[in-house]
């Protein structure tokens, strides 16, 4: 026999015992009432009317989806969306619920499942917002749970990704290596002394062969002018002082700084960095050496009040995919540097 239930204002209360457990007994929906009763919220009805697993009536007439749809759409802050992400979590076996909070969208109910997660869903439409979403993050990690997104595009089709905190170290070690000295060429600098050249290679992957030398970029460059390595020259044999240099590379990287910092945390966690601008992000980072594996990790450096699209952060993610890679976006704070990382996910 299906289950019926009662539309009273914008809740649904379900009498009968039998489809009180089977409801939420079985299938955790609603909330328990006193008398054996159970209240589901408008969601939960239109996703079981839309299953055909219930009757809903008012003033004894019976309610239509289109009808309890209208009425759902009125009630809930952006019905669409949630329901969409509600319907296909349920329908992939996931007990949720609404969240009381209004930090995320959905929670799970069974909080005994092995797997712990709290779910935001919205549409490809909504901004991402670089400071929100890390924001988000902390606060679902400090519950001890994973951030999920569901994101739902004009078609009605949802992505799923995981989003969390990346902490990442290398098993590559820092050297000290002989000063050696290097010629400005606009935007690189040339090494052609071979025993220099070939240390910076071989130890710790620093640039790409040039002649029977080397070119490092100017992260590089700066990177090991700050480690005392390195002196850049004119083409007339001058030394040029580390701040000109510095106001040189900013006329024409105007974000070396950010990255230098992100390239000097990455190099202090043991990772080999080289530029990722192929993967279109700032660097991409080995753990081991790059020819005993391919970079697990692109690294794209963001202000932390970044503004964008969804669509921008589904491209990044799923190039990083297509390449079995993991991309992260680093933010810097007062000094200190987080990488907040997207991945695809099948919930």
């Amino acid at each position: 026999m299906q289950i019926t239930g009662e539309l009273i204002d914008d809740k649904i209360i379900v009498k009968k015992s039998n489809d009180v457990g089977r409801l939420h007994n079985k299938s955790r929906f609603g909330k328990p009432l006193t008398g054996n009763k159970l209240e589901l919220n408008l969601l939960e009805g239109v996703f079981l009317l839309g299953e055909g697993k219930i009757r809903i009536f008012r003033n004894k007439s019976e309610v239509n989806f289109q009808e309890l749809v209208k009425l759902a759409s009125k009630s809930i802050t952006e019905f669409e969306i949630k329901y969409l992400v509600f319907r296909d979590l349920r329908n992939r076996g996931h007990a949720i619920k609404l969240c009381e909070d209004d930090t995320t969208t959905f929670c799970q109910v069974n909080e005994k499942d092995e797997r712990q997660f709290l779910i935001l869903a919205i549409s490809e439409r909504d901004n991402f917002d670089l400071f929100d979403a890390i924001n988000l993050t902390k606060n679902v990690e400090e519950r001890r749970k994973e951030l999920w997104i569901g994101i739902v595009d004009e078609e009605g089709d949802i992505t799923y990704y995981v989003v969390s905190f990346l902490d990442t170290r290398g098993k590559n070690k820092e050297h000290v290596f002989q000063k050696t000295s290097g010629l400005l060429l606009k935007d690189r600098v040339a090494v052609f002394d071979k025993i220099a050249s070939k240390e910076l290679l071989e130890k710790e992957f620093y640039g790409k062969p040039f002649g029977d030398g080397l070119q490092l970029s100017l992260v590089e460059t700066m990177y090991l002018i700050e480690k005392g390595f390195i002196d850049v020259e004119t083409n007339e044999g001058k030394k040029i002082p580390k701040e000109k240099f510095e106001k040189i590379v900013i006329g024409l990287q105007p974000d070396i700084k950010s990255r230098l910092e992100v390239f000097n945390d990455l190099k202090k966690r043991g990772l080999i960095v080289k530029t990722g601008f192929k993967f279109g992000t700032n660097f991409r980072a080995y753990t081991t050496k790059p020819g005993d594996t391919h970079a697990e990790y692109l690294i794209h450096v963001l202000d932390r009040d970044f503004k964008g699209t969804w669509a921008e952060i589904s491209r990044a993610v799923r190039l990083a995919h297509s390449v079995n890679k993991e991309i992260a976006f680093a933010t810097i704070d007062n000094g200190k540097i987080e990488y907040i990382k997207f991945g695809r996910l099948r919930p």
